[in-house]
């Protein structure tokens, strides 16, 4: 019997799982290794789904219905008085990034998931990739695949030069249960995707799945995202300082976010945005924080190696298709590996092009959406036109689409995207 080829999947998140189902559907064993020692489902928060994604879970043979998400078919604008000054009719499916996840998680083997599995180093040759790990083992396999994220240990190893770049804001964010809205605010805003659109930020709230992933009426989420301009050099590493006084880097676990800088956000929030919105951010239980980045990675396949979802490319959360992204990365390289009858070679060349180009295009329409909020940080003479504040009806159709074009993004080079 002719030995099946083996991948090595590094990372466990969304990406990985896309990858190792997709190679396992295509005749490869896979193994998984994620660096943290326990399940990642308590993680992310809520995502918009295009079509295609639920498209490429579809074909992988998993279960895609109305559980995986909560409807919304209106967008609408509330000003800082809380009146509605635009609205748009528009229907998408708003799910959570742990849902998609337990999906994927729960249809993997669990013998060939392995949790607390920290890359070290990667050597290769003519005939495959060995994978070393801080706990002394190692693995082979005739692939590799780096799904490792935005701070890619695969990436720093074989491209040290491509680092994430700061976008100069964050995105607070949170998430309350539904059975804490009364009936008239429930009745306003549950059902809708709200934004607010305060100088130079951006707060963007809608319904997901719940606790468990709950899609059930009363029992779902409202998450609540808020864009806000922050100085990376002084103002980022004091978010990221903990009561002690130790700072955490570029991030900080949301205990330990001091209960002033809390404090100081719901009181912004009280100033800024309108009533029923500061009203959530009020009563949501924990607050936390992301960094913005960006990314482009100038290869994303190198020898026996490719690199997938936000390992490859980090586009900013506007255009909303970072798991759509990951999972289209994941089919096309298992499609062109089964198109190449073996030639791993021709099948890596062909997923570099085709997937390099479409991450460079995406990323270069996330940041056209975040200029204005990036911007801040110049005094006004010194803004472009371009990084203008865009008006409330321009965000409301493009923020989080599902008019976004993935076909266009993967033209050929000299295609208008």
């Amino acid at each position: 019997m002719k030995t099946r080829p083996r991948a090595l999947v590094i990372g466990g998140s969304i990406g990985g799982l896309f990858a190792a189902h997709w190679l396992r559907a295509t005749g490869w064993d896979v193994r998984v290794f994620e660096r943290v020692g326990d399940d990642l489902a308590s993680r992310g928060a809520g995502i918009g789904t295009h079509e295609e994604l639920r498209a490429v879970i579809s074909r992988l043979g998993l279960t895609v219905d109305e559980t995986i998400g909560v409807w919304v078919h209106t967008r609408i604008c509330l000003d800082r008085g809380g009146r509605i000054t635009h609205q748009l009719a528009t229907s998408q499916l708003q799910s959570s990034w742990a849902r998609i996840y337990r999906l994927l998680k729960d249809a993997f083997p669990a013998a060939d998931y392995r949790f607390g599995m920290a890359l070290e180093r990667i050597e290769q040759d003519a005939g495959g990739v060995t994978a070393f790990f801080a706990d002394g083992s190692r693995e082979r396999g005739e692939l590799l695949v780096g799904a490792d994220g935005v701070r890619s240990t695969v990436r720093e190893l074989l491209l040290p030069e491509a680092q994430p770049r700061y976008a100069g804001y964050v995105a607070w964010r949170g998430l309350v249960d539904e059975a804490t809205f009364s009936p008239p605010a429930h009745k306003e805003l549950f059902e809708r995707y709200t934004m607010c659109f305060p100088d130079g930020e951006m707060m963007l709230c809608y319904p997901v799945p719940g606790r468990d992933n709950d899609t059930r009426a009363g029992r779902r989420g409202y998450n609540h995202i808020w864009y806000r301009p922050t100085d990376g050099r002084e103002a980022l590493p004091r978010l990221c300082t903990d009561a002690s006084g130790h700072c955490h880097g570029i991030s900080i676990p949301p205990p330990l976010i001091r209960p002033e800088v809390t404090a100081r956000i719901k009181a912004d929030a009280r100033e800024l945005l309108a009533p029923q919105i500061a009203a959530i951010v009020e009563r949501t239980g924990q607050l936390f924080f992301q960094a913005v980045f960006d990314l482009e990675s100038p290869r994303i396949a190198l020898g026996r190696v490719a690199l997938l979802g936000d390992a490859a490319f980090v586009a900013r959360p506007h255009v909303g298709a970072g798991v759509t992204k990951a999972a289209l990365d994941a089919e096309c390289l298992a499609r062109a590996i089964q198109a190449a009858d073996g030639d791993l070679d021709t099948a890596l060349s062909r997923y570099d092009r085709e997937r390099r180009l479409f991450g460079s295009r995406i990323v270069a329409r996330a940041r056209k959406l975040g200029a204005y909020i990036e911007a801040q940080l110049k005094p006004p003479s010194e803004r472009t036109e371009a990084e203008r504040q865009p008006p409330p009806e321009f965000l409301m159709r493009e923020i989080g689409t599902i008019n976004l074009d993935l076909k266009a993004l993967t033209a050929p080079e000299g295609a208008t995207p």
